[in-house]
């Protein structure tokens, strides 16, 4: 009877996990399951104590719900991913196990990792799949069969294949045999801080719960509602996406059933856009690997000379800059381990184009907070704000935090939530409280801004130009 075993990385679900229905398609196998968290290597790559706190949640759901099926999850923990290669294949010695079944990962040290074992285990049949996307790197490209280095034509061309056929999604595994006990509960060693459940769905379960929720209610409304971090208009569904809790097949067959006219820009096109979005970044780190690396997509913004600042740096990490947007922004991550993405843009071209703090320190300092912190994602975002990667804003494009805030937040809701020490100050006065508070004789508990955003745009404008010139 042959052994097959799945092992479990970033697809913490039952449903739809293409790994987990492919070893489970043959009826007399027995199959078991695998989680092997790596301590060393999350601290290696910043990974947010909450994000750890939600992973360990999810993976203590996994384990129940393939115990339901009769497949046991085991759990291991090891420094890194080399150790966490060698355990594969004692794990495999151990259980005889015939096939290996696991969903690709793209970041480079997985991709070698998962080389380096399918040359080891020379007796074990390792089959891997494209789980965390739509469509596999390598599908959508160029009529040069090269990557598309920019969004636009690339997302055209995604619909296109998308139109031509939809990316099925896979059943939850019948049940094998009888329920299994779940046994202890998971407990990772990695430091962990606690999350609101009630914001970030911490099963599988109620992660579609959400997500049919969202698609019913929210995203025929995403373009008008999305940019305004005082309104509920997003998904909050990110998390659950990194971790694999949900996959984009399973949002985009949803998001269709509810808003059938989403491929043809209709209502919810502009919440698939941002799922392309996520593609996008995806298919470029496997031909990018760079991208892996801190390195910039765009090399002569390497030579741009970044200011080392620690003061600096560390009024935008504790939201202590005088920009209330950018503050309420960085409080409301640094409580919630989550930002509103129109933030996100707002404060990492804060950090890079006012401050000239090079956009490699905020990309570490997201992830050590984000608990939706995703490589791809998080780096395409950092270095679009930068103007350093692909499709990037042009680097003379650089955002007024001030002016952001009164167009997104006009009436200042949002900040009033993340800055008490600046309810008092009446309406679109909150946007330059300084400014109100010397007209008014009021003293604040609130820093003045750190720098003059003019005179920061004009310098930053001259480093990066000298920097592409040099």
């Amino acid at each position: 009877m042959p052994t097959h075993l799945v092992w479990f990385r970033a697809d913490l679900r039952i449903n739809d996990n293409l790994a987990l229905a492919a070893a489970c398609r043959h009826q007399t196998a027995r199959v078991l399951a695998l989680f092997i968290a790596t301590p060393e290597q999350w601290h290696q790559h910043n990974m947010a104590p909450r994000q750890a706190a939600f992973l360990q949640s999810h993976l203590n759901d996994l384990r129940r719900s393939l115990a339901e099926k009769g497949i046991p999850l085991l759990f291991e923990e090891v420094s890194d991913f080399n150790a966490q290669r060698d355990t594969v294949q004692q794990i495999c010695e151990q259980h005889d196990v015939t096939h290996l079944f696991y969903n690709y990962q793209y970041e480079w040290n997985e991709q070698q990792r998962d080389r380096q074992l399918e040359k080891a285990l020379d007796v074990v049949v390792c089959q891997g799949f494209d789980d965390s996307v739509m469509l596999p790197p390598g599908s959508v490209m160029t009529g040069s069969r090269e990557m598309y280095k920019v969004f636009t034509p690339f997302k055209n061309a995604f619909l296109r294949r998308l139109k031509e056929g939809l990316p099925e999604c896979v059943a939850a595994p019948a049940r094998r045999e009888s329920a299994i006990a779940a046994g202890e509960a998971i407990r990772l060693s990695y430091p962990q801080q606690p999350y609101d459940s009630g914001l970030f769905p911490d099963s599988e379960k109620a992660a579609l719960a959400r997500l049919r929720h969202f698609c019913q209610q929210g995203a025929g409304e995403y373009d008008t509602q999305r940019d305004f971090p005082a309104v509920d208009g997003t998904s909050r569904l990110s998390a659950s996406l990194t971790l694999g809790a949900l996959s984009p097949r399973q949002c985009l067959h949803r998001l269709l059933a509810e808003q059938p006219q989403a491929l043809d820009g209709g209502p919810g096109a502009v919440w698939l856009n941002e799922l392309i979005w996520r593609e996008f970044y995806r298919h470029l780190m496997t031909y990018h690997p760079d991208l892996c690396k801190h390195r910039p997509f765009i090399r002569w913004t390497d030579n741009v000379r970044w200011r080392q600042d620690d003061s600096m740096f560390d009024a935008w990490q504790s939201g202590k800059t005088g920009f209330p947007i950018v503050d309420a922004a960085m409080r409301q991550l640094n409580e919630t381990g989550w930002m509103h993405n129109r933030l996100r843009m707002i404060t990492a071209s804060f950090l890079v184009k006012d401050l000239l703090i090079d956009w490699r320190a905020g990309e570490r300092y997201f992830i050590s907070q984000l608990i939706d912190g995703d490589l791809a994602a998080n780096n395409g975002g950092w270095q679009w704000a930068a103007s350093t990667g692909t499709d990037a804003a042009p680097y003379f494009r650089i955002f007024n935090p001030t002016t952001q805030g009164q167009r997104f937040d006009a009436d200042g809701e949002f900040i009033r939530r993340w800055l008490p020490e600046l309810a008092h100050v009446p309406g679109k006065a909150i946007h330059e409280p300084w400014q109100w508070a010397e007209k008014s004789g009021v003293t604040l508990d609130y820093p003045r801004p750190i720098v003059d955003h003019k005179q920061a745009r004009t310098a930053a404008l001259a480093a990066y130009e000298a920097a592409r010139t040099a």
